[in-house]
């Protein structure tokens, strides 16, 4: 099956229903064999076209994952990408924020890892957690030391929206590229992902009874990313929901949706100037030496 990234975008202005939306559809593969070999072809072309954006270097690629417990954030990452020059890749794994980032807005902590011109930047969680876990846990958003007046459940999450879609404006105005992706999972692969989890011994450490405490508010986090995905999926900042139940499936629509952005770039190795091409023949007269 041909992988068309626009069947898992959301369009601008779309109001999201996830229930709508697959969490698993017919593989793009026929057999494990074929989808090594498909992903395999994936990452040798990413690889080649990382080089290119760091030579080129009037780019920067931000890729930013979010998703439920167990929707397989982790191993999309270190899959898709384990073909990419850990020199031109940055990842970064954001959890709770600490006391120092608490006190700057909402921003700060992320904008401060966002990735230099000529890299790929990859967001584990983001900045994006403060429309979502905040939003379910109002508790989170009172202890933040914002003034009361700010705090109006009825406006905060419009304003935070707004920020956020300034913000990727801006970025995009700057040359960075912005691919979000929200991993679909249902609930009954999360219980069995959570099961397997605590049968697999090298996994125990993945899990712990904090993750099924959320497992209780999966309605409200279903709000809180309809609303997000319906408020922030732009033309520079495309919002993909990717059907997560079946992770191989969903690493070849992620690498692919890559894969097509950064071909849509004008990218070009630097043309060398009739003085660097003469310091070039210099240089090889002395090494044919």
């Amino acid at each position: 099956m041909k992988i068309d990234p626009e069947v898992f975008r959301v369009k601008p202005g779309e109001k999201v229903k996830l229930a709508n939306w697959p969490t698993r559809i017919k593989a793009c593969y026929e057999s494990k064999k074929q989808y090594k070999e498909i992903l395999g072809e994936h990452i040798k072309d990413l690889s080649s076209l990382q080089g290119l954006l760091y030579a080129d270097n009037r780019y920067a690629l931000l890729l930013i994952f979010q998703a439920m417990d167990a929707a397989g954030k982790d191993g999309a990452i270190k899959h898709v990408m384990s073909g990419i020059n850990p020199q031109g890749c940055q990842v970064y794994s954001f959890k709770h924020p600490s006391a120092e980032e608490v006190d700057h807005d909402f921003l700060w902590r992320t904008t401060c890892r966002l990735p230099e011109r000529g890299r790929i930047g990859i967001f584990n969680r983001s900045y994006y957690e403060e429309v979502l876990i905040v939003r379910v846990h109002p508790e989170i958003l009172r202890a933040q030391g914002i003034p009361e007046e700010l705090l109006d459940e009825k406006t905060v999450w419009e304003r935070r929206f707004s920020s956020i879609v300034d913000f990727e404006k801006h970025l995009h105005r700057n040359g960075t590229r912005i691919i979000k992706f929200y991993l679909h999972l249902s609930q009954e692969e999360q219980r069995k992902r959570f099961l397997a989890r605590i049968d697999t011994p090298e996994k125990n450490w993945k899990f712990g009874q904090g993750d099924i405490d959320e497992t209780k508010f999966w309605k409200q986090y279903m709000k809180a990313y309809e609303d997000c995905l319906s408020e922030t999926s732009m033309k520079h900042g495309p919002w993909y929901i990717v059907p997560a139940d079946d992770k191989e499936n969903a690493r070849l629509i992620i690498s692919r949706i890559i894969l097509d952005t950064l071909k849509e770039l004008k990218m070009s190795y630097p043309e060398p100037t009739d003085e660097r091409r003469k310091e070039l023949q210099s240089i090889r007269k002395q090494l044919a030496k």
